[in-house]
């Protein structure tokens, strides 16, 4: 029987699997990402770190009045906001954040269903970690596991200025 071909775009629909860890810190903990938090929008809207895996960061955000529409569900920029958030943090965990910075270029998420309390789950997958590029697959769930939010997230790797340093003028 002759071997089984498939289109191109398939390899797309096939989370790619990174068996090892990809942190920079092989020893990295969900304590040291908690500094990352304060003074940022993940800490005004509530944004909370749940689970660090080999290949994987979840976190969780509160659906209340900072991240609610005037129709009192969950507002698509927040959903936005945790996947950023958490895709971005992973991008900086993955390399030497002494010498580079992840920096988010292009997000794009699909809102399929509505939250209006509680929490969502956000969980994000390496799609591509490159020295230049990182792409991640966000999935926002709701309480029921249903899913909310399905996103993908484009980071850029940049050399590291002075200048990130600075407090904002």
């Amino acid at each position: 029987m002759p071997a089984r071909s498939f289109p191109m775009w398939y390899g797309l629909l096939l989370k790619i699997e990174y068996h090892d860890k990809i942190w920079f810190n092989k020893e990295l903990t969900l304590d040291a990402l908690n500094p990352l938090l304060p003074g940022t929008m993940g800490e005004y809207l509530g944004i909370e770190w749940t689970e660090l895996g080999d290949n994987y960061l979840k976190a969780k955000m509160p659906v209340d009045n900072r991240t609610k529409q005037p129709y009192g569900l969950l507002h698509g920029g927040a959903s936005c906001a945790l996947a950023e958030t958490i895709g971005s943090v992973a991008s900086a965990m993955v390399v030497d954040y002494t010498k580079f910075a992840c920096v988010g270029f292009e997000i794009n998420a699909n809102h399929v269903r509505s939250a209006r309390e509680g929490f969502v789950f956000g969980e994000a997958y390496p799609l591509h970690i490159g020295s230049n590029t990182h792409v991640w697959d966000i999935k926002i769930y709701d309480e029921m596991k249903k899913l909310v939010c399905a996103s993908r997230l484009t980071v850029a790797v940049i050399p590291t200025k002075e200048s990130f340093r600075q407090p904002s003028l």
